[in-house]
């Protein structure tokens, strides 16, 4: 239910934004703006923005696709706490994985960053910790249990960061996914066990 929340909210407020440039500009991710004006609701509120139909598209039919099965397991692990935890995990995340784009970028007037792909990012690993054999079909052709898909998407979000010159935050990314692993670990640490019993070690 949670997650058909965020889609919602989400897809309105992208929308919105597509035609409201002073709606963009107030809510954008821009790491200067935080620093200088103190701007901290920015964290949050890029996170209900995407640059085009697609990146919007995308983002909700990965959140839709894992946040349901998370929101169950949180449940089923956490009961009556469930739904305040999932809450935590996503607006957690869309705070932890902007937080090494704001340090680098907190001086530069230029870098402006939107999107929920950090947070989707967390909602996927958090999935990852709670089923880690889980098949999960890349580009809906390649199958792959979701612990490969996971590590390779880890590996490649580090290469990006590190030499990409393209516009994706990939820092987001990846420190979206460590953040929803770590997150859903550190209120149940006895996943851990439960978590490598799954790997065919």
């Amino acid at each position: 239910m949670v997650t058909e929340i965020i889609v919602v909210v989400t897809a309105f407020t992208s929308i919105a934004a597509f035609n409201s440039p002073k709606l963009l500009n107030d809510w954008i991710f821009e790491p200067y703006t935080i620093h200088r004006k103190k701007e901290y609701y920015r964290f949050l509120t890029s996170g209900l923005l995407h640059g085009s139909w697609l990146h919007l598209l995308i983002n909700m039919f990965v959140l839709y696709s894992f946040g349901q099965a998370v929101e169950y397991y949180y449940r089923m692990e956490f009961g009556t706490n469930a739904l305040w935890f999932y809450m935590l995990l996503y607006a957690g995340a869309l705070v932890a994985s902007d937080l090494v784009t704001f340090s680098k970028r907190k001086h530069d007037i230029t870098y402006k960053g939107l999107g929920a792909s950090g947070a989707v990012s967390a909602v996927v690993f958090a999935s990852i910790l709670f089923n880690p054999m889980g098949e999960i079909s890349l580009y809906f052709v390649i199958k792959m249990p979701s612990i490969v898909l996971g590590i390779a998407y880890l590996v490649y979000s580090w290469y990006m960061s590190k030499n990409s010159r393209d516009n994706i935050n990939h820092d987001a990314h990846f420190y979206g996914a460590v953040f929803g692993f770590l997150f859903t670990l550190l209120l149940s640490p006895r996943l851990l066990g439960e978590f490598l019993r799954q790997l065919p070690l």
